[in-house]
C-alpha cells in the first residue's frame, strides 16, 4: 500500500457518535456492467485518530481491512469481498433479548464472515443491536442489507433498484424523516444507470456531492467529513480521501495488500 501525492478521483467535495455530523453510505450495482461500487463518507469530529488496519488471513480469522479510530472499525472489506458500514440514526429502543455490541464488532464480523447471509446470521446470533445506528452489509455477490433496530423490533431493508443508500435516518421507519442527501445520491445514481460504462472515478463522484465541509461546533471542535472510502467489488480496488484533502489518498488493491502477510496499521495524514 502507498500513499499517493496525485489527484486520483475528482470528487465535488461540499461519525456515528454526532448528531452535527451524518454519514452517507452506497451500496451499487451498474446495470449495463454488473460491477459494484461501496462507498462511504465517514462524518465526524477532524481531531481523532483515524487509521487504516491491515489484518492478513490466519488459520481461524478471512484476511480482512477496516478503517476507523480507537480499536474500533468504522467500516471495511475483507477478502471474499464482504463490506459493512454504519451511520447514526434516531434513537431507539433496543429490542428485549438484545444488548449493545462490545469490542470490535466490524473486526469480528469481517474475520468470520463471507457473505452478507452469513454476517446478518452472526449478528442475530451473538443479539447484538443498536440504540443509536443501523448497519449496511454487502458482498461481491449483489446482495446488500441494511439493518435497523426501530420501537424495539428488528427491521431489515433489502437492496432495490440495484442500489442501497444510507444516510441518517431511519428506512423502515413511516414516522421517519429523510435528509437532503438521500434524494441528492439517488438522482446521481439514476445518472450513473444510464451509462454504458462508469468508473470508480464517476461513482464516487455521486457521493462526493453530499459530503460535509470543514466546521466549528460551539465548543470550538473542528469537524466534517474525516475521511471517504471507495470500494470497487470487482476489481477489488480501495480508494481512501482523508479530510477532502486531493495529496491525502490511500489506494491499494486489496487482495495483493492482504497477500504481503503483513499486520499493519497506517496512520491517516493530510500530508
Amino acid at each position: 500500500m502507498k500513499k499517493l501525492r496525485c489527484p486520483i478521483l475528482l470528487l465535488s467535495f461540499l461519525a456515528l457518535y454526532d448528531r452535527s455530523f451524518a454519514c452517507s453510505i452506497v451500496y451499487y450495482i451498474h446495470p449495463q456492467t454488473g460491477n459494484i461500487y461501496f462507498i462511504n463518507n465517514e462524518d465526524y469530529f477532524y481531531d481523532v485518530k483515524a487509521y487504516l488496519q491491515i489484518k492478513p488471513a490466519s488459520k481461524h480469522a478471512l484476511g480482512r481491512i477496516w478503517y476507523g479510530w480507537k480499536n474500533f472499525g468504522q467500516g471495511g472489506i475483507n477478502e471474499k469481498g464482504l463490506v459493512i458500514d454504519g451511520a447514526a440514526a434516531p434513537e431507539q429502543q433496543i429490542p428485549p433479548g438484545y444488548s449493545a455490541p462490545k469490542g470490535n464488532i466490524t473486526d469480528e464480523i469481517l474475520a468470520a464472515c463471507s457473505t452478507v447471509d452469513e454476517a446478518a446470521a452472526w449478528l442475530e446470533e451473538k443479539k447484538i443491536a443498536l440504540g443509536n445506528a443501523h448497519v449496511l452489509l454487502g458482498d461481491r455477490h449483489g446482495n446488500a442489507l441494511l439493518i435497523e433496530w426501530i420501537n424495539g423490533v428488528k427491521k431489515t431493508v433489502e437492496i432495490q433498484n440495484n442500489r442501497l443508500v444510507v444516510t441518517n435516518f431511519n428506512i423502515s421507519d413511516s414516522a421517519g424523516t429523510t435528509c437532503w442527501r438521500y434524494p441528492l445520491i439517488q438522482k446521481g445514481l439514476d445518472e450513473l444507470d444510464a451509462k454504458d460504462t462508469i468508473s470508480l472515478k464517476d461513482a464516487g463522484n455521486v457521493l462526493g456531492k453530499a459530503v460535509q465541509l470543514p466546521r466549528a461546533n460551539t465548543g470550538g471542535k473542528t469537524g466534517g467529513t474525516l475521511y471517504t472510502t471507495f470500494i470497487d467489488l470487482n476489481a477489488m480496488e480501495f480508494v481512501l480521501v482523508y479530510k477532502l484533502n486531493p495529496s491525502a489518498i490511500y489506494r491499494f488493491h486489496i487482495l495483493k495488500e492482504l497477500q504481503r502477510g503483513k499486520v499493519r496499521k497506517i496512520i491517516l495524514r493530510s500530508t
